[in-house]
């Protein structure tokens, strides 16, 4: 069954034309009157749907029924992800929603290869954001990933939320999983750019609480430290 994403309230009874978007996702599938799909809006839960009408222009529908599914992770892990080359962006965006991180902040820092100007980063944010309501669609989650605009990892860390974790990934880090602590729920992850971070950034984040971990003797690409770390932190913590 077609699963798509609305960003609008729902409710049992109510029948309205899917929003552009979602309306042309809907023809290319085909489906016809009488068809079912279905609908979350990223606040908890899913909507049972069918279709009432399709048109050239439009697709009307009408919601029947709720669920009251939640698949989110006890885990509330944040990911820190360092600015990365658009496809290696998207890349670990998808990954990241997939594998039941709840939020994501960009941070700019020293060896970033790829700049982005400020009048882009709207736009960039924009797309970063469709990639995991995309991704959301797909797997099965009934919320969406928050993703906060690119900042300068110096400022990010002056203002951090407290956690019960801080992970700074590390190709020198001095600990092992075997160290991480038996038990936590909030868990923040720093991973670097393709260039890694510097020997002054990685100061500042140890400053900042972070403990420097090390996933094992060889180096992973930046898009690929994600889903592995996530995945290895919701099988110790969450629900893997």
């Amino acid at each position: 069954m077609p699963r798509l994403y609305l960003a609008s309230p729902l409710a049992c009874g109510l029948e309205f034309d899917l929003p552009d978007t979602n309306a042309r996702h809907v023809q290319v599938l085909r489906l016809q009157p009488g068809n079912e799909l279905t609908l979350f809006n990223g606040e908890g839960g899913e909507y049972t749907a069918h279709v009432m009408e399709m048109g050239k222009r439009h697709v009307k529908v009408r919601v029947d029924s709720f669920n009251d599914v939640e698949r989110e992770s006890p885990l509330q892990l944040t990911l820190v992800q360092a600015l990365s080359a658009t496809e290696r962006m998207d890349f670990t965006v998808q990954k990241a929603a997939e594998l039941g991180v709840n939020s994501i902040q960009i941070v700019q820092s020293a060896f970033c290869g790829y700049k982005l100007a400020a009048d882009r980063a709207e736009k960039r944010l924009q797309h970063w954001q469709g990639v995991a309501q995309a991704a959301a669609e797909q797997c099965g989650r009934t919320r969406i990933p928050t993703i906060s605009a690119p900042i300068k990892l110096e400022q990010w860390l002056n203002q951090a939320p407290a956690a019960d974790l801080k992970l700074l990934l590390s190709p020198t880090g001095a600990n092992r999983l075997d160290a991480l602590p038996i038990k936590a729920k909030t868990v923040q992850v720093l991973v670097g750019p393709e260039g890694g971070f510097s020997q002054e950034e990685e100061a500042s984040a140890i400053a900042a609480g972070f403990m420097p971990l090390l996933l094992g003797p060889r180096i992973f690409r930046t898009e690929s430290v994600t889903p592995v770390v996530a995945g290895l932190l919701q099988a110790r913590y969450g629900d893997f």
